[in-house]
């Protein structure tokens, strides 16, 4: 098949090329716009507490809602707040709401909302829409900040927004200078490497345009799966499918392009070279694409929704890069031929590949001690991992300088940390009951008694009566670990236990909302990471007609996934900080799924110099020269890409690079260049059974060789 698709597209190079323009054209135009979110209550299943508190809140409360958006108040000079500056405070509230911005219902000035210091006042931005992160809204937040300068003539104060509305304007605007960042980086990169590597600006710059190409067309693909499934991309999903679909694509198009320079060197004519190149290369790298899709697919089951749409869109790039690689990357160069080489000669000369040898030499013949220290460089750095400590304050991980970041530390200084977005729990009673006032009493003093509770408002009944809303001001901030905690404990326990007889109860709000969302992540852990892990085993067995091969192959990776995660813990945890609750997850999927790619390379090229009739020493040592100048030029390539995000002014996508980048390094240069050839000799012809009976054995393993009519014929299998 991979011969066929490699012949048409060689063969009909325009055809080929004008079909992938048109269908970039018309997706371009076509397709919706990714639907993008911050919102995390929106990402969990219904059945949690969370969610359903915020579902009776809209029921019973529809007027009461939370503010959008919170305007902070403070004197110039830092000083207390006097008589004039209090009512400076409700002119410029008043001069705000005159101007009638779209999606807001009100913006007030509360006279009570003073801190105990006296040096904050507060202020409320009401919004028509029930989600603060509605689009229309967040452009009416940017145009209030725009006019507050004017507002403030006059007078001694300062006013910073914050709140949900304005922390997702902000994250917003750092998104959009992230992403052109990490753009204009991974491309330089990304030349300037491909330069070094073939010495010519035709294949420097034409991967890049090819894979500017597949990522409009991977976008409209997904536009168009958001428009179908109701997908919504978390607001970092750009910035990972740049970097996932320009390094994937690059590794796809290196993986071709070394393996036509070879045939070129063997004097075959260019389109003869190419055709059998993409069919050599195909099955190798839809191997390579399919694990790394159905390790993004297994997001799918996730609970969170947030991990489940990133999957999808994820592995919808990589299978529209897969279908790029097979045919429009062959049917480019197909009409360009050798030029695309120009001016560079090199790749009419055999490469020495010294050092490569040298490191295949070592894997092949020192084996056990080779198998040995890396093991135990990767058991160490595993070890990391019993300190990981999962950060859910999404607002931690924001630039200090912006202004909801900033509004929101001057209101910390001043009000309970918690006072910010309060915890909301909901009492209803049950049947046609109305809720009794003075249980409604005892059941505030209850929740106030809570260590951790700063206060407690009385019980606010909805107009049918049966429905009550107390709103809990905790004592640390809402996305804090300890607020987190005592939400999922305490506050809970004693809303479920202190309430009413014959009433429901739940408990709600940001920090709500992150205590489901640590749950969900605890069993998303124990579900997605086996799922994935079995899938990808599934495709290397099928690939390698091996038993064998897949289980020794799986613990290299998973050794390389607890030494990416416990490299990350050193570098970036600090004190009581932690790191990206999601960090796992997506380590284990990017360097399980990327990482096998190079092991599949390096697996396969070993077999195929097995079946040559080699032993498995010489085997190891011929196929570490072969592979190991592709794997690595690849891995700095796709690791250089996630790199790139270390540049991020959001420090989780920060760590993001950093942990996928070193783990992709780590992959290359340590697993599939030294571990997986050191343990492919030390099984020898074990480690391709049941599909490899043809194998010869050398004397050093101590197995017997295999009689020639005994052995099977088997389709030879090629890779870079």
């Amino acid at each position: 098949m991979f011969q066929g698709i490699g012949r048409f597209s060689v063969n009909r190079p325009w055809l080929v090329t004008l079909g992938w323009l048109v269908a970039a054209v018309a997706l371009v135009v076509l397709a919706p716009q990714l639907k993008a979110t911050s919102d995390q209550s929106e990402f969990l299943p219904s059945h949690y507490e969370s969610v359903r508190a915020v579902s009776l809140q809209q029921e019973a409360f529809p007027q009461g809602r939370q503010p959008a958006a919170i305007a902070v108040f403070q004197r110039a000079d830092g000083g207390k707040l006097t008589d004039a500056d209090s009512k400076d405070v409700v002119e410029v509230a008043s001069g705000l709401q005159a101007k009638d911005f779209p999606k807001v219902d009100k913006v007030v000035a509360d006279p009570s909302a003073v801190s105990p210091d006296g040096k904050v006042a507060l202020g409320y931005v009401l919004a028509t829409t029930d989600t603060a992160y509605d689009q229309a809204l967040v452009e009416s937040v940017r145009k209030l900040r725009e006019a507050v300068p004017g507002q403030l003539k006059g007078t001694e104060l300062e006013l910073g927004l914050t709140g949900p509305a304005a922390t997702a304007l902000d994250a917003q605007e750092g998104s959009s200078r992230t992403d052109a960042m990490i753009m204009m980086a991974t491309l330089v990169l990304i030349v300037v490497l491909l330069l070094a590597i073939f010495r010519s600006p035709v294949i420097a710059l034409l991967p890049v345009l090819i894979i500017w190409l597949v990522f409009l067309v991977a976008m409209g693909v997904i536009g168009i799966a958001s428009d179908v499934t109701g997908l919504e991309a978390s607001s970092s999903i750009s910035a990972i499918l740049i970097v996932v679909l320009f390094g994937v694509g690059t590794d796809y198009t290196l993986f071709l392009l070394f393996r036509y320079r070879e045939n070129l060197r063997q004097e075959q004519q260019p389109k003869e070279a190419l055709a059998a190149a993409a069919g050599r290369v195909g099955e190798t790298i839809a191997s390579a694409a399919g694990a790394v899709i159905v390790a993004f697919l297994a997001l799918l089951l996730s609970s969170m929704g947030m991990l489940s749409n990133m999957g999808l869109s994820l592995a919808l790039a990589v299978a529209v890069t897969l279908l790029a690689a097979l045919t429009l990357v062959p049917a480019v160069f197909s009409l360009l031929g050798t030029k695309a080489f120009w001016p560079s000669k090199s790749w009419r000369k055999q490469p020495r590949h010294t050092l490569a040898e040298r490191v295949g030499r070592l894997a092949s013949r020192r084996a056990p001690i080779v198998a040995g220290v890396t093991g135990a460089l990767l058991a160490v750095m595993a070890a990391g991992v019993l300190g990981f400590k999962a950060e859910y304050d999404s607002e931690s991980s924001m630039n200090s300088e912006l202004e909801s970041v900033q509004a929101m530390q001057d209101m910390r200084h001043s009000f309970a940390a918690g006072q910010s977005d309060p915890t909301m729990v909901y009492v209803r009673a049950a049947g046609d009951a109305s809720l009794d006032e003075e249980g409604l009493a005892e059941y505030r003093t209850a929740l106030a008694g809570v260590d951790g509770v700063d206060t407690v408002s009385p019980a606010q009944l909805a107009e049918t009566g049966d429905v009550a809303r107390f709103s809990v001001v905790l004592d640390f901030r809402p996305t804090q670990d300890q607020a987190i905690d005592l939400v999922a404990g305490d506050l809970r326990e004693t809303a479920h236990a202190a309430a009413p007889e014959a009433t429901e109860q739940y408990v709600g709000g940001t920090t709500a909302v992150l205590a489901d969302i640590r749950d969900a992540v605890n069993r998303d852990y124990a579900l997605v990471f086996p799922v994935a892990a079995l899938a990808i085993m599934v495709i290397l067995a099928l690939m390698l007609r091996s038993l064998v091969a897949p289980w020794f192959l799986m613990l290299s990776v998973g050794l390389g996934f607890g030494g990416t995660l416990g490299a990350t813990v050193w570098v970036f945890q600090r004190g009581d900080d932690g790191l990206l609750f999601m960090l796992p997850v997506i380590v284990y999927l990017f360097v399980v799924a990327i990482g096998t790619d190079y092991n599949i390379l390096m697996v396969a090229r070993l077999r195929e110099e097995i079946r040559e009739g080699r032993d498995p020493r010489e085997a190891a040592a011929l196929a570490v020269k072969q592979s190991a100048p592709t794997i690595g030029a690849a891995a700095v390539i796709l690791a250089g890409t996630f790199g790139v995000l270390m540049l991020a002014e959001n420090s989780m996508l920060r760590q993001m690079g950093f942990a996928v980048a070193f783990g992709i390094l780590l992959s290359a240069f340590v697993m599939a260049t030294l571990l997986v050839p050191a343990l492919t000799t030390l099984l020898g012809r074990k480690a391709w059974w049941p599909g490899n009976r043809a194998a010869p054995e050398s004397p050093e393993t101590g197995a017997d060789p295999v009689d020639e009519e005994e052995r099977e014929p088997l389709a030879p299998v090629r890779t870079p």
